[in-house]
Formats: structure tokens, sequence, C-alpha cells
């Protein structure tokens, strides 16, 4: 495939760095990254040691970026076909498939020997099967296999706060469980409020997503009752005394918001609302993360 002619000639030592850079889908790395070191906070009452903090994140966000790398290369077909993906570095001829997966292997390579010489074993497994139930089961199964694929795969994406909490306790805690609910909860509105923007697009490349086997309006439906379904999880940490007043508060007005949001989306057909409440989703989950970090050491210094 040749490349096509960029709009602006860079040298070309900064188009590979870029090419490569971008395989890593950076801006979902750096979200699960935030999760991964919110969970590594929590997991301390006061401030966690260095290696946990900086080497147990640094291995996770390599994994993470090695799973992206992985996910490129099993989606170039669809990505060739979608216009929101067909200009990344493989369907454009940036870079090989071939160069991806060394790329790939280097990163999660690195990832592992971080985490098992630096951090603990327990993080370094948890790490690895969370990379291949993203990379492989997900991608290369799942997101092709049924349409309650982001449901099942999203476990894989749940467990950056398990990781980083693991990192510190080299255990599995339930207060990281309620962490991994919270994602794992709201991973299904997020995703399919997407979903019914790109319907199209999802259908062109024969990608089983929810409102294209089931319908825009049964979608609308999954996304407002697993808004309620998030909502109600949000309340655990209260309940389990993990959180206080400040996360309660802050889950209570950001609840709301996602809630009025669900229901607009339900009862109405605004055309621009589908792509709102995929970023307010994201808004959503940084902020009620910030939240529970800010009760913690509000409530540590009590």
């Amino acid at each position: 495939m040749s490349t096509p002619e960029p709009a602006l000639r860079l040298p070309a030592a900064t188009v590979s760095w870029r090419s490569y850079y971008e395989l890593t889908k950076p801006r979902v790395v750096m979200l699960i990254v935030f999760t991964s070191i919110v969970g590594t906070l929590l997991a301390s009452p006061g401030w966690p040691s260095l290696e946990p903090l900086l080497f147990g994140n640094l291995g996770i966000a390599l994994a993470a970026a090695c799973a992206a790398t992985i996910n490129h290369v099993l989606d170039e077909r669809i990505d060739i076909q979608m216009s929101r993906t067909r200009g990344r570095p493989l369907p454009t001829g940036q870079l090989s498939a071939r160069n991806a997966l060394l790329f790939a292997a280097v990163l999660g390579s690195a990832s592992m020997l971080i985490l098992w010489a630096l951090v603990n074993t327990l993080t370094a497994a948890l790490t690895f099967a969370s990379l291949i139930g993203y990379a492989v089961i997900y991608t290369a199964f799942l997101k092709r296999a049924t349409p309650q694929n982001i449901v099942i795969g999203g476990a894989a994406g749940a467990a950056p706060p398990v990781l980083g909490w693991a990192a510190v306790t080299n255990s599995i805690d339930p207060n990281a469980l309620l962490l991994f609910l919270i994602i794992f909860a709201w991973t299904p509105p997020h995703f399919w409020a997407l979903a019914i923007a790109r319907k199209d697009e999802y259908a062109r490349a024969g990608i089983p997503m929810l409102p294209v086997t089931h319908g825009v309006e049964f979608t609308r439906l999954q996304i407002l009752l697993y808004t309620i379904l998030l909502i109600v999880i949000t309340v655990l940490p209260v309940l389990t005394g993990m959180s206080g007043v400040i996360y309660l508060l802050a889950a209570v007005v950001l609840n709301a918001v996602f809630l009025y949001y669900a229901l607009a989306l339900k009862l109405t057909q605004r055309v621009e609302l589908p792509m709102r409440v995929f970023r307010f989703s994201i808004t959503w989950l940084t902020w009620i993360f910030v939240a529970l970090l800010v009760d913690h050491y509000f409530l540590f210094r009590l």
C-alpha cells in the first residue's frame, strides 16, 4: 500500500516517531494509567512507596501500549473501512504490521520485566492476563463474534485500578474490586454511545456492535439500564466505608448528569446526543476517580 502524501511534509524521523506513538493510543493509555495510579494511591493510607507508584504504573502503561499496538495490527482491515480510523499508521502504510508487532513485543517485554523484577509477580501476572484479554480475546475474537463484545471484553479494560492496587499490596483487595466494578459497568454505556454514532461504519466493517445487530432503540435502552446499574454501583464505596461524604456528593452530581444524558438519549432523537454521551462518560470516569482520591486523602488526615 502506498503512503499517502501528507498535508504537511515532516522529516522522516518525526513522522516515524509520531506513527509509533499513535499506535499506542496515547489518550486511552493515559486514562488507563490514571485509573491505575488512583488504585495505587487508594491502596495505601498515606503515600505509597516509590516502587509500586513509579515502576508499577510504568509497567501497566507499557502493557496498555502493547495491547493497543496489537489492536492496531488485528484491526487493520476494519480500520481501513471506517472514517474514524482509516488515517491510522497501518491503513495509511506509514508502518508495516511486522514493525508494529516488533514494537508491541518490545513494549510487552519491557512491561513484564519491570513488573516482575521491580514490583511483584502478582501484578505482572494480572497485567499480562489483562493484556491478553484485550489484545487477543476481545480484539481477535469477541469483537467479531457477539454484540455483547463490549460487556464481556470490559473486564480487561476495568482491570487497571486492581493492577495498581496489587502493585502496593501484592493482593487482590475487595475495595479494588469495587473500582473494577465501576469501570466494568461504565464501559457499555460509554462504548455503545459511540457505536450508535458510528453505526453505519461498524455495519460496513462487519462488526456486530449492538446498534447494528439489535437496532439503535434497543441500544438506547441498554445504555439507560447500564447507567442506572452504574449509579447503584457507585454507592458501594460509601456503603463499605471505603469513601465518605466528599465522594458521595461528587457521585450524586456526576450521576445526575449522566442519568440526564442517558434519559435524553432514550427519549429524544437528537443526532448530537450519542457523541455527547460518549464524551461526557470520559469526563464522568475521570472526576469520579478524582473524587475517590480527594475523599481518601481527606479521610486520612482526619
